[in-house]
């Protein structure tokens, strides 16, 4: 049975805030996915007894809501649902109130929210550490349970036992929109020395800023971060094609223009015939089958959607544990 000095680099984390895919070093988003997966196969035993996570969701949430509750309650912890509009956050309260309050009762925040700003102001107004569950800018636990998935397909021994140094020189495709999700992915994937290929359709590029931090990382790692605008050259010879919704939440108004903007860049099984014979196809969910994603890359032999979502439990678990510590 592995224990948590095992993981180096892990209590370094402890008491730290997950703002960003980037807020982690190479070696600690490699040691956060052994651990997932060391939880995930029952070869470790943690511990979060008495440890109170609090959520703060105004956006909605299925799989991030549920694994983040359910990781808690498997590592002995609690959770407290803090509904929005059910609290006094929903009516005004300042951030800076809010954050200094529920120090006082919870040990970690998970935040979904619209804005990176707001979430930068929880952190730093909180004395507990505060998870990025989704803002508009990034999605950084959705990039540690996908990456732990491609890790799962190519760098694990017979055992299950990962090997994040074997995940160098891999290569991700995202084809879709350039969102919160491509840009954690990309963050991740350079940490990890993974090249991550961005193809969309032009004027649905990712964000220049984190665009350039995602380069100088990946060249630090020996990898690198393209952006494409033709679906076949996006995914050519990739080892992981992932695509996500083309039009995020707060963006339903723009749907019927991406749908007419994003013609063409469905990942279909034409695509995935275009991969590395190895490739895994990925997608963060929901999945709207026949935009974004065929039925048959959707459920196909290739497909570790559903392994990928089930990811996100072992993933935050890991987290958890690296920003609490261990109770026992």
């Amino acid at each position: 049975m592995a224990v948590l000095s095992d993981f180096p680099g892990i209590a370094e984390l402890r008491g730290q805030d997950l703002l960003s895919s980037a807020d982690l070093t190479a070696g600690q988003t490699g040691q956060l996915l052994r651990l997932a997966s060391a939880l995930k196969r029952d070869a470790i035993h943690c511990s979060l007894r008495g440890k109170t996570l609090g959520l703060i969701f105004s956006k909605a949430s299925t799989r991030t809501r549920v694994s983040f509750s359910v990781a808690m309650a498997r590592l002995g912890g609690q959770t407290l649902d803090l509904n929005p509009q059910l609290s006094q956050v929903g009516r005004g309260e300042p951030v800076a109130d809010t954050a200094r309050v529920l120090s006082r009762y919870l040990d970690v925040l998970a935040i979904r929210t619209f804005s990176q700003r707001e979430l930068e102001d929880y952190a730093h107004w909180a004395a507990i550490p505060v998870v990025n569950a989704l803002t508009d800018l990034e999605h950084p636990c959705q990039a540690l349970a996908d990456y732990l998935t491609l890790a799962e397909a190519f760098a694990s021994d017979n055992a299950g036992a990962l090997d994040p140094l074997r995940l160098q020189g891999l290569t991700l495709s995202y084809v879709g929109d350039g969102n919160n999700v491509a840009h954690s992915l990309m963050l991740c994937g350079a940490l990890l020395g993974v090249n991550v290929r961005v193809g969309c359709p032009v004027g649905f590029e990712p964000d220049g800023g984190v665009l350039e931090r995602s380069r100088r990382l990946a060249a630090a790692h020996g990898s690198s971060v393209e952006v494409v605008h033709e679906p076949v050259a996006a995914v050519r010879g990739a080892h992981a094609l992932y695509t996500d919704v083309w039009a995020s939440m707060g963006q339903e108004g723009e749907k019927t223009a991406r749908e007419q903007a994003f013609a063409g860049w469905c990942l279909n099984e034409d695509l995935v015939a275009e991969a590395d014979p190895r490739a895994i196809v990925l997608h963060c969910l929901p999945a709207y089958r026949g935009l974004e994603i065929s039925p048959g890359a959707m459920e196909g032999t290739s497909s570790r959607i559903f392994d990928q979502a089930e990811n996100r439990l072992h993933a935050q678990q890991a987290l958890l544990v690296a920003l609490l510590g261990n109770s026992d």
